[in-house]
């Protein structure tokens, strides 16, 4: 018990207790900024945008993204790339949970209506279990479809399958948020 009373031992169990209780580092990974700084390099702005979404168009979203994604909100944020003018792409952030904490993905969508890339903005849960970059550049190119799964041409990440999981649906949500907000239309329109 002398042992527990020396100071060096006495702080060595604060500093242990604190960071049980302080749980996983919580990683921010990049801003918001930044993050489309790197997806739009060549843009000459980025506007944020708002649309809002009725009921129908809602549960048209969902219909779009399949079974087993979260219901989408009716308000959706998104980041239109301009270069002269004209749309390059758009941006979506996405917070969901992972297991037990959140992530924020950042999903690039082009013209033609695929992922442009994904960037993790946010990973609260333990690095280990963050999506590599090489496993999220299988999305690339990717429109919403059946083999925009893990059933379909997406792998699962072995020790990671909550990631896997979370970042597909989300990537599935913002590909249907997508096509109900139709953010290109006007641009498609001047063509």
């Amino acid at each position: 018990m002398a042992l527990l009373r020396h100071p060096l031992v006495t702080a060595a169990l604060t500093l242990l207790v604190g960071v049980v209780l302080a749980g996983p580092v919580q990683a921010q990974l990049l801003t918001q900024t930044e993050a489309l700084a790197l997806a739009f390099p060549e843009a000459d702005s980025t506007e944020r945008r708002t649309a809002y979404l009725t009921e129908g168009e809602v549960e048209r979203a969902l219909e779009l993204a399949g079974e087993d994604v979260r219901r989408p909100s009716s308000i959706v944020t998104h980041y239109v790339a301009l270069q002269g003018g004209a749309p390059v792409g758009v941006a979506y952030f996405d917070a969901h949970r992972v297991r037990t904490l959140n992530e924020v993905l950042m999903v690039v969508v082009g013209l033609d209506d695929r992922v442009g890339r994904i960037e993790t903005v946010s990973f609260r849960e333990p690095p280990e279990y963050e999506a590599p970059e090489g496993w999220l550049e299988l999305f690339e190119g990717r429109r919403l479809d059946e083999d925009l799964s893990l059933k379909g041409d997406i792998p699962t990440m072995t020790g990671a399958t909550l990631t896997a999981r979370a970042v597909t649906r989300a990537t599935r949500r913002i590909l249907a948020l997508h096509a109900v907000v139709r953010p290109f239309d006007d641009a498609r329109a001047d063509r």
